[in-house]
């Protein structure tokens, strides 16, 4: 693999489109008519025209909602209008988001010519039972053919599970994720569920229609599945992803060693030199290229170094930190956690020890300035 250099730079793709809504989800993501995803399409190209760069690009990513619910002719106008303002390494990873229902062959097949070699597939439980209740568009027999279908056309293709679902035990998620890498998933993503104000999880949790699992049980559900994944030779390379050597999403890597990237689309965050901006997550907005910007201070950026580098394998690099202004070995809880095998030291990179992914928060929180 060719080494990153400075000027290179990814790409982020927002498709805030849905077919349905799903009951936990608070993102930004909509269910609209076709003219309105046309006039998007229309403006996501401009917006990308107007923002082109000389900096190669190393990764693509397509995210949403939903970028699977896009027509073929949808998706090739925005790659192509990625392609024509910037220089696109061609190894680079190209990934995009999809879902069962709205996964077909015809579009895999024109990812494919796009030069798309990972996609992921939001599957989120095995049962039909829980994603019923939380109100996914696809069955678990639609799932497991959607995935054998892209796996007929892509090596990379990887799954995302949710784990804390109403009656889903640490045994249970194993099962489904035995069946993901015997379909030769190599990419798992296990988010825990989270029961956001506003969606309707939460009104079903508040009239006891719902009951997620509670977080001592989630826990545990994702400790036996996290112990299941690595048994099974997944590397857990950050808290929340797993995968088998060489498959790790290089898009999100990039997010954790605070790479620059630039985000198109309604909502979408960019970060360049240590300078954050987003697009307006409100369609009026967007359509007026309104954008917010963020300069961080050297104190949150050397608290983003620790947290991110900490979260992931990639690790904090002591040097880099200390010219920043701040020694994390003179840290009250350094030795000590060292000594207790909490944090590895490998010459000037101090990684997490996995074991104590589930108690990072407070870990990270005591080895912030």
């Amino acid at each position: 693999m060719r080494e990153a250099v400075e000027k290179d730079i990814s790409i982020y793709i927002h498709i805030p489109f849905c077919e349905q809504k799903c009951n936990y989800c608070a993102f930004a993501s909509f269910c609209v008519s076709e003219s309105e995803k046309e006039k998007y399409i229309e403006f996501l190209c401009k917006e990308i025209e107007k923002r082109k760069s000389s900096r190669p690009v190393k990764t693509i990513y397509i995210g949403g909602g939903t970028p699977s619910v896009l027509s073929e002719e949808q998706i090739e106008k925005v790659v192509k209008a990625v392609y024509k303002n910037f220089d696109v390494y061609e190894d680079a990873e190209f990934a995009i988001e999809a879902n069962p229902n709205s996964t077909t062959e015809e579009k895999l097949l024109k990812w494919k010519k796009l030069r798309v070699n990972r996609v992921s597939i939001g599957v989120q439980s095995l049962s039909d039972k829980s994603l019923k209740k939380i109100n996914r568009l696809h069955d678990r027999k639609m799932a497991i053919e959607k995935i054998k279908l892209a796996r007929r056309y892509f090596s990379n293709v990887s799954a995302d599970l949710l784990v804390g679902l109403e009656g889903e035990s640490g045994k249970d998620l194993s099962k489904y994720a035995l069946e993901l890498l015997s379909l030769g998933i190599k990419h798992i993503s296990c988010y825990l569920l989270e029961v956001y104000e506003g969606t309707k999880l939460y009104d079903l949790v508040q009239s006891k229609k719902y009951l997620p699992l509670d977080d001592d049980k989630t826990i545990e559900a994702f400790n036996k599945l996290s112990n299941f994944l690595v048994d099974k030779g997944m590397e857990r390379y950050e808290i929340s992803n797993f995968a088998f050597l060489g498959f790790e999403s290089q898009h999100n890597l990039n997010y954790w060693a605070r790479g620059d990237y630039l985000g198109f689309g309604l909502g979408a965050h960019s970060f360049e030199n240590n300078r954050r901006y987003r697009n307006s997550d409100k369609f009026s907005e967007y359509y007026e290229s309104k954008v917010y910007e963020e300069n961080l201070t050297s104190k949150e950026i050397i608290e983003e170094e620790v947290m991110l580098g900490l979260r992931c394998k990639l690790g904090v690099d002591l040097e880099k930190i200390k010219n920043l202004g701040y020694d994390l070995t003179k840290n009250e809880y350094f030795a000590d956690y060292l000594r207790q095998g909490i944090i590895k030291r490998n010459g000037n990179v101090v990684t997490l020890n996995p074991t104590f992914y589930h108690i990072s928060n407070t870990i990270i929180a005591n080895l912030l300035p």
